[in-house]
């Protein structure tokens, strides 16, 4: 069975169509691999974004690196 141009450029718009319906009713998020520094509850949305935790990382260890900058030390007052 051969394969032609028209089936390819058929299976890559349909590729396209169905990310973006997953995209648009929430089921891939368009920020993967970002670290967007808030959970996904918005729990840290009311600091300033300098100040906020990287996904994944431990309350005391961010505190611990925020401790170490003289940029971010005021962060710190967001976590006590």
């Amino acid at each position: 069975m051969e394969i032609n141009g028209k089936a390819i450029v058929y299976g890559i718009l349909i590729a396209l169509v169905l990310l973006l319906l997953l995209i648009s009713f929430g089921v891939v998020n368009p920020n993967f691999g970002k670290s967007i520094g808030k959970t996904a509850s918005g729990e840290y949305s009311n600091i300033p974004e300098k100040c906020r935790p990287p996904s994944g990382e431990s309350i005391s260890a961010w505190k611990e690196h925020l401790s170490h900058h003289t940029d971010t030390q005021e962060c710190l007052k967001y976590f006590s």
